[in-house]
């Protein structure tokens, strides 16, 4: 089986890179450590907080290229103005000594609200500037009258500094990480591994039996995983070349724009997989020699196109003979009828991903010297530098729904900061600094996060305190120790169970007492630690239950709606006359409220159910599935209907009079399905069948049940054969009119080719209906669960229910 060294090589990529990323985050810290602790006398006296220091390297040094350092620096820098500016004058004016418990949370929760407000401000920049206000009042509240207003911001920044330069060194020595490097390596590992799962799929295609298919389709799944993770982490990087140009400009530009090229030939396979999993029966009937041998063929060409044009750039050089890739998919020219049913789309979808494939795996031409329009600007702009004036001034823009988010995490940090005080007033800020280093700028799973940051915490404060027990006189053995840590934390933070919050908060735990000396005994500031962490976890969440009450439950059965409601516009725009353009614009729409849908649906499946109902996640989980299938297939559908728009242009004006018999059937698919698709998003969006029923009741509400037949015959039919007949009539009266275009096609120079790629576009808009349809009905049976859930006492008939909530519409509307 081929996936089977693959899983050692999966191993030791992990190891080589959990490894490379300890490594350097212990050297980071190391050297801060030592410029601390054996520095000169005026090094160590204006860095104060080497704690901070320690802080600052996690923030910045997680999983980092040097890009990402450099971006760090600019982040660190702006942090520092954005804070301790403030800061320093509010000292000055109030000074240190007037400061109280109150006050002093106060202006730390005022200070958090500045920071957090602005929403373009990058999350890094955010969580060292509130830091950096949490050491400023505490510390100087803590001190009284020995701190000095001005100097004592200046430590503070002195501190950051320190570790942004750690940060820096450790990412340059032995050798600089760079991200271009790093995208260059994934290019590789994703283009061989796009390769192995194209063998798989067309081997799945010219399988003997079905046990053979299904073992290639299996073996394909798990490289799809590994192919997801590859292209995650090359967009990743991409965001960070852009730092490493100005100082490497020597460095050849790597892969700066192949994100959207890997893109798409992701989605090419995902579509080949789809059209596999849809077979019923291998080998396929419309299988024979000929085409056999040119798929083969043509799986040969791509996979070497892809391993030879790794990076996807302009002018990328192939040793491929051009009359080869000419010629290599004319086998398809022998495809010249549309398939008479349904039955075999399935085959004619797999070749229009495979050539969909093909044309999206070459390179795009070579582009000599391009001219800028603007005038001779250079061709590496301030926006790629990441030095852009716009995007500075941008991220000090407000936009009024953030004053909530930022009330509240200002009201948590001031809580945890006034409660850490009033516990323990000398180790007071570290309750505000758990809380402060932790900020997230999205929603998550508070009861969650809040689990594993404590977990982590205490896990990394064990291991510092038996660092300093068994190395208690050797500072230098200490520091060594935090290596194998960081390597444990590295697990952690790729694991489901911990996460990023878990891991840093573990890496934390340890440096802070492995990395310092002269803070008291380990044990009694471990306690302290530990005590001040969960009485700032515990702000956070009490804020978090008081500010916002909607669970995640909820906000996934919102989300639900909307996600079918814009379903409904997506299936109501397709049509023949509607540019691909507009048609991908809508299918990106419906892909972002499914992105967050399974946001809500990841985070409603961790939160406690308390004494509320439970959270059905595995039909969630079925009807999220069918909705991502369901963003695939309207995308597969634009690129159909943008190639007959292409083709139809060879074509003379019958084209037109075929295309309206096309677009009649493309209605009548409309409105069955996207009325189904409407009404469910409605019934989804009700709370109960019993608050329905009283609306009904009190508004004294009659409905008639066969008010629900206009729409569509049968319409909340349990896949009935009624129903299943006038689907299949739709289908095969679309595959009829298809053939009619088809027959059109003669007396025209490259009729053959043309003929063949009109035969695959409208099979595979045929394909992509049926499968529309198809996973329609699952969405049905899994709304229908859905509400049996949430009413187990009630008899659930979907189509009576529509029927109520019409006749509750037509009265509230109609006056």
């Amino acid at each position: 089986m081929p996936t089977a060294p693959q899983q050692p090589n999966r191993a030791r990529a992990l190891w080589r890179t959990c490894l490379a990323s300890a490594s350097r985050t212990a050297l980071a810290c190391i050297i801060v450590g030592i410029a601390t602790l054996y520095g000169p006398a005026s090094l160590q006296r204006q860095v104060e907080f080497p704690a901070f220091s320690y802080v600052t390297v996690i923030l910045i040094m997680t999983d980092a290229t040097l890009g990402d350092t450099l971006h760090g620096c600019w982040l660190a820098l702006y942090a520092s103005v954005q804070s301790l500016g403030p800061a320093m004058l509010s000292l000055w004016l109030i000074g240190p000594a007037k400061l109280t418990d109150g006050t002093t949370a106060l202006a730390v929760a005022l200070g958090g609200m500045v920071v957090v407000l602005p929403e373009s401000t990058h999350l890094v920049a955010k969580r060292i500037a509130l830091g950096q206000i949490v050491i400023v009042y505490v510390i100087g509240f803590i001190n009284g009258g020995q701190t000095e207003p001005i100097m004592h911001p200046v430590h503070v920044a002195a501190s950051t500094a320190a570790g942004v330069l750690a940060c820096v060194l450790a990412l340059l020595l032995p050798y600089p990480r760079l991200a271009c490097c790093e995208a260059k390596r994934n290019c590789k590992l994703l283009a061989e591994n796009g390769s192995q799962r194209l063998k798989l799929f067309v081997k799945a295609l010219c399988a003997e039996d079905n046990a053979a298919a299904s073992a290639s389709i299996s073996q394909a799944k798990m490289l799809t995983a590994a192919g997801t993770k590859l292209l995650q982490r090359i967009k990743r990087f991409q965001g960070s070349m852009k730092w490493e140009k100005l100082p490497f400009k020597f460095l050849r530009p790597y892969y700066m724009n192949s994100g959207e090229k890997l893109q798409d030939i992701e989605i090419a396979l995902r579509g080949m997989e789809m059209a596999l999993e849809s077979t019923p029966s291998f080998p396929g009937r419309m299988f024979d020699g000929e085409l056999k041998d040119g798929l083969l063929k043509l799986e040969e060409h791509i996979s070497l196109t892809i391993k030879q044009a790794k990076s996807f750039l302009p002018g990328d050089s192939l040793t491929i003979p051009e009359s080869n890739a000419e010629d290599i998919t004319k086998f398809l020219q022998t495809l010249q009828t549309i398939p008479p049913t349904h039955q075999d789309l399935h085959f004619f979808f797999f070749l229009f991903c495979m050539k969909l494939l093909h044309s999206k795996s070459l390179p795009n031409p070579t582009t000599k010297n391009p001219v800028q329009k603007d005038g001779g600007s250079s061709p590496i702009s301030s926006k790629e530098n990441g030095f852009s004036s716009k995007e500075v001034s941008s991220s000090c823009g407000l936009k009024i729904k953030r004053l909530i988010p930022a009330f509240k995490f200002s009201l948590s940090l001031g809580f945890s900061v006034l409660f850490g005080l009033i516990y323990s007033k000398p180790n007071g800020f570290w309750s505000g600094l758990s809380v402060a280093v932790s900020f997230a700028a999205a929603r998550e799973a508070t009861f969650k996060v809040a689990n594993v940051k404590a977990q982590g915490t205490v896990l990394g404060t064990v291991y510092g305190v038996i660092g300093c027990f068994l190395f208690e006189r050797f500072l230098a053995i200490r520091f060594l120790s935090l290596l194998p840590w960081f390597l444990f934390s590295s697990f952690l933070r790729q694991s489901k169970m911990y996460g990023q919050a878990g891991g840093i908060s573990a890496v934390i735990g340890a440096v802070l007492i492995l990395g310092r000396e002269n803070f008291g005994p380990p044990s009694d500031f471990a306690i302290a630690r530990i005590m001040e962490t969960f009485i700032g976890l515990s702000c956070s969440i009490v804020v978090e239950l008081l500010f916002q009450p909607t669970r995640a439950s909820t906000l996934a059965k919102i989300e639900l709606s909307k996600s079918l409601e814009t379903l409904h516009e997506c299936v109501g725009s397709v049509s023949l006359q509607v540019s691909e353009a507009n048609l991908v614009e809508n299918q990106k729409k419906l892909k972002i409220h499914v992105n967050q849908l399974g946001k809500f649906i990841g985070e409603a499946e961790v939160e406690p159910n308390f004494w509320f109902w439970p959270f059905h996640s595995a039909c969630y989980g079925r009807l999220l599935g069918s909705l991502s299938k369901m963003v695939d297939l309207l995308l597969f559908g634009a690129h159909a209907i943008g190639f007959l728009e292409q083709e139809s242009q060879k074509l003379e004006t019958s084209w037109k009079e075929t295309v309206n018999k096309l677009n009649g059937d493309l209605n009548l698919f409309k409105e069955s399905v996207g009325s189904l698709v409407q009404y469910l998003a409605k019934i989804s969006s009700i709370k109960s069948l019993t608050i329905l029923d009283k609306e009904l009741e009190k508004n004294n509400i009659s409905y008639d049940i066969e008010m629900g037949k206009s729409p569509s015959p049968n319409f909340f039919r349990v896949s009935g054969s009624d129903e299943d007949d006038e689907m299949n009539k739709i289908l095969s009266s679309f595959l009829q009119h298809s053939q009619e275009v088809v027959d059109i096609i003669h007396g025209i120079e490259g009729g053959k080719e043309l003929k063949s790629q009109m035969v695959l576009s409208l099979s595979a808009l045929g394909y992509c209906m049926e499968s529309l349809i198809r996973e329609t009905r699952q969405i049905e049976e899994g709304i229908r669960e859905l509400v049996q859930w949430e009413n187990p006492s009630s008899h659930v008939n979907l189509h009576e229910i529509s029927c109520k909530i019409r006749a509750l519409y037509s009265y509230l509307v109609v006056p």
